[in-house]
């Protein structure tokens, strides 16, 4: 179950490269909207080291049973 939520970990990841690179491609041209995905970008790597971090604190519940 656990190397589930470690693929959904590493996802966020990608997905906040994808944003970082989207900013990038159209920060000359849409500035507003390269704030967005500026936005959503750091959302998903909060969202990867909650995940990671949640995991842990599971994983070790489900060891000391």
């Amino acid at each position: 179950m656990t190397k589930y939520f470690r693929y959904f970990e590493y996802a966020y990841l990608i997905i906040g490269g994808f944003f970082i690179f989207e900013t990038f491609a159209i920060w000359d041209t849409e500035r507003s909207r390269a704030y967005i995905f500026i936005f959503l970008a750091a959302m998903a790597i909060f969202m990867f080291f909650f995940k990671r971090n949640f995991r842990r604190k599971l994983e070790k519940r489900q060891k000391d049973k």
